[in-house]
Order: C-alpha cells, then sequence, then structure tokens
C-alpha cells in the first residue's frame, strides 16, 4: 500500500471517528436514550456465551482467510473482514481512550465522560461483531437476503453488554456504526491490507497446497 493510500486511509478513520463520537454524544445529551438495564448474566447473556462469540468471530476471520486465500472469492471477504476487524478494533480503542465515559456499574451516570479510568464508549466488542458481519452481508447480501441474519450477532451482543451493564445503549450504537462502516470500507478496497503487508505464502490459501 503506497503511502498516499495509507495517508487517505488515516485521514478516513479520523473522520469517521470523530462524525460518529460526536453524534453519539448528541444522542447522549439531548435524547436521554441512556439507561442502565437490570444486571442479567444468566442463560444466553453469560459472559461466557459472550466471549465464546468474540473468539469465534476473530478465528474464524482468519481462518477462513488463511484457508482459502485472497484468490477465492469467499476467501477474499474473509481478507476483508480481518482488515475490518483490526482497523475497527484500533479505532474503538482510540476513541476509548480520548472519550474516557464511565460504565453504568461505576454508578456514575450516562454523561460522566473523561473521567480517569473510563473506557465505556464505544464497545468493543459490538464493534467487532459488527466488522465481522457486514464484508458478507455487503458481498452476499444481494444474492443471498438469508445473509442479513448476520446481524443479529452485533445485535444480541449489544443487548448483552447493556444486560452486564458494561455499557450504555449510546455505546453500543456507536461500536455497531463504527465497525458496519470500518466493515463497508473494507469492501471497497481491491487489495485488503493484510494481503498487501503479509508474504504471499500466508495470503494464496493453505487450502491451495492440498
Amino acid at each position: 500500500m503506497s503511502i498516499r493510500s495509507l495517508t487517505f486511509l488515516s485521514r478516513a478513520c479520523k473522520r469517521l471517528i470523530l462524525s460518529t463520537a460526536l453524534s453519539f454524544a448528541s444522542l447522549t445529551a439531548h435524547a436521554g436514550l441512556d439507561h442502565e438495564l437490570a444486571y442479567d448474566q444468566s442463560g444466553i447473556w453469560s459472559r461466557n456465551v459472550q466471549l465464546a462469540l468474540e473468539y469465534s468471530a476473530i478465528a474464524i476471520a482468519a481462518g477462513g482467510a488463511l484457508w482459502l486465500g485472497n484468490d477465492n472469492e469467499l476467501g477474499h471477504t474473509f481478507w476483508q473482514t480481518a482488515d475490518a476487524e483490526a482497523i475497527s478494533a484500533v479505532a474503538a480503542q482510540g476513541m476509548k481512550y480520548a472519550f474516557r465515559r464511565a460504565r453504568p456499574n461505576s454508578g456514575q451516570g450516562p454523561n460522566a465522560w473523561f473521567v480517569s479510568g473510563g473506557d465505556s464508549f464505544p464497545s468493543g466488542e459490538v464493534t467487532l461483531q459488527a466488522s465481522f458481519v457486514t464484508p458478507f452481508i455487503v458481498n452476499y447480501g444481494r444474492r443471498y437476503p438469508w445473509v442479513w441474519a448476520l446481524e443479529l450477532l452485533p445485535a444480541y451482543d449489544a443487548v448483552a453488554r447493556m444486560k452486564a451493564q458494561a455499557h450504555w445503549q449510546t455505546d453500543v450504537l456507536a461500536g455497531w456504526a463504527l465497525g458496519t462502516a470500518v466493515g463497508y470500507f473494507a469492501t471497497t478496497w481491491e487489495t485488503p491490507v493484510f494481503v498487501q503487508i503479509l508474504p504471499h505464502g500466508l495470503t494464496v490459501g493453505f487450502s491451495k497446497r492440498f
């Protein structure tokens, strides 16, 4: 990837982060959207289920990309998903450091921004799920409408994180928007970033060796 392309990507990510943050901060201030949900970590809302979903999204993206390779249509989508997951994770973490919002379980309320140790905005796990499913929806949604059902993953995770009192409503919405936006932009790049920087032997697809 050229320096010019990297500069454009960096600027686009900065604009995306700023616009997302301002939009959802405005929602918090004016719409009164944020409120604490009753704590529930039973059944499907268990933290173990949430973590299994998180690790699965990472493993499936990496495994599919390495196994199928970039020259395969589905493999190309997996590489786009890997890009989206990595870039959105960095963006989400940067926003957490920048805005330092207190989590619901801190007892400080939804308007506690820029506090020591705050890391609620946005939800990194919802960002991950949205970035994971978006390239598949963009590339296959028109041909196979059932693919849209993948949106149930970030939807579930959003509710689960709120029930864990780990995030406010605008935290999960911001994460969903961020992951979706990065996931979409990842599908517009002819060659995924990881494919450009990793050795060809890793991106060609291990399935072709058998």
